[in-house]
């Protein structure tokens, strides 16, 4: 009367390798960095161009600011830090931008 569990399947059938997800094709258009300096330059705010302001500039343009809000910030912060933009107001992605003009004249120069 001893029941006698049954044999555990024979080793469990080689598992095939896991296949990669096929790579996103990447969108075509001007990344968010470059829609962001073209925003900025169009502007002639002497101060600079403030975060709401660019926002409604990449809105406007067709973007969808609040499905990428992330990337946005991001794309104004590492614009500050490649000196790209020039942050007059407030301290990392709030605050008001404009561009740098002594990274635009070595530009220009090259």
């Amino acid at each position: 009367m001893a029941e006698v569990a049954p044999a555990p399947a024979a080793a469990a059938p080689a598992k095939a390798p896991k296949k990669k997800a096929a790579a996103r094709p990447k969108k075509a258009g001007p990344s968010v960095g470059e829609l962001i300096v073209k925003a900025v330059s169009a502007s002639k705010e002497r101060n600079g161009v403030s975060l709401a302001a660019l926002k409604k500039a990449l809105a406007a343009g067709g973007y969808d600011v609040e499905k990428n809000n992330s990337r946005v910030k991001l794309a104004i912060k590492s614009l500050v830090t490649k000196e790209t933009l020039v942050q007059t107001k407030g301290t990392g992605a709030s605050g008001s931008f404009k561009l740098n003009k002594k990274q635009d004249e070595s530009k220009c120069h090259i």
